[in-house]
């Protein structure tokens, strides 16, 4: 059974990821009337709600865009820093949506923050502690009790991220139709463009959640 749920994980993993990877090109092809690049979008929403501290930079590769509350940074993907269209728009108010989170405080991003340098730490290791401790399941059982434990973080952080990537797709959307940026066509391929993004980490956090119950499985029926 649980083989079948962990592929049908994969399935839609694979299924939400192409159908992100479409829309952003349908989007793509969308230029915006207002003739602004991502990086104007952003430094606009920025200057909008007050925040003057948070530089907008560009960043080498493909969707590689977010936001680093470390050095309040705006890193976007040099397509969307350069181009005019409604996914560059989408994509550059979304990763500010996070800046104007850090700015407010934002609880729930707050709280991912703190367990980003935990997760990037045990995320090099906890595979390997929990196949050991199911190789060595039989003579040390808390070892793969160790690695469950760890890897429990790895899915609470999954789980968090839900709410911060909602929200900042609301924010993004919120002052991208108060502040008149885009026509409505634009402003619907945007939110659709986001909530295929949004939905990317829907599949993710189900498949830590499903992983995590897998070996809580093996850890209960170890004898």
């Amino acid at each position: 059974m649980i083989w079948i749920l962990m592929g049908a994980i994969m399935l839609a993993s694979w299924l939400v990821s192409s159908r992100l990877q479409s829309k952003f090109d349908h989007y793509s092809k969308m230029q915006l009337q207002n003739g602004m690049s991502g990086a104007e979008i952003a430094q606009k929403m920025l200057a909008d709600h007050g925040i003057t501290d948070v530089r907008v930079i560009s960043t080498p590769g493909r969707l590689t865009d977010h936001y680093n509350p470390v050095d309040k940074t705006v890193n976007l993907s040099e397509a969307v820093y350069n181009q005019r269209n409604a996914a560059a728009a989408a994509v550059a108010a979304h990763e500010c949506g996070h800046a104007v989170q850090h700015a407010q405080a934002y609880s729930w991003l707050t709280m991912r923050s703190k367990l980003v340098p935990v997760v990037s730490v045990t995320s090099n290791f906890v595979q390997w502690i929990l196949l050991a401790g199911i190789l060595l399941i039989k003579v040390f059982p808390a070892l793969l009790l160790i690695g469950i434990v760890i890897f429990a973080l790895t899915t609470l952080f999954s789980i968090i991220t839900l709410p911060v990537e909602y929200d900042a797709s609301n924010r993004a959307l919120a002052w991208l139709e108060n502040k008149h940026m885009l026509n409505q066509a634009e402003h619907d391929g945007a939110a659709d463009a986001l909530k295929w993004a949004a939905r990317t980490y829907v599949v993710a956090a189900i498949g830590s959640i499903g992983t995590l119950l897998y070996y809580i499985m093996i850890y209960m029926n170890r004898r």
